[in-house]
């Protein structure tokens, strides 16, 4: 346990922290995998913008790093170009 007062601190916000990267890594999950679940190319177009744009706010946020981002862009929109 620790005995610093900025210590204690430091585990109160990093704690903070986890739970809300926690909750973007879900929700970031929960849109690749709606996507992925279209079959029509007009459907999914609309709900990729999304992903990209959520894709791309969690790199800004260094909650996950931009190479990820641009691959898992690419890989959707690989997908929704296959669709009809």
């Amino acid at each position: 346990m620790a005995h610093h007062k900025s210590a204690l601190k430091r585990i109160r916000t990093a704690e903070k922290a986890r739970l809300v990267n926690r909750q973007y890594m879900k929700q970031m999950r929960r849109s690749i995998k709606e996507l992925l679940t279209f079959q029509k190319k007009d459907e999914a177009e609309p709900q990729l913008k999304k992903a990209a744009s959520l894709l791309d706010r969690l790199a800004r946020k260094g909650i996950i790093h931009k190479n990820k981002a641009a691959n898992q862009k690419s890989r959707l929109t690989k997908f929704v170009n296959a669709l009809n």
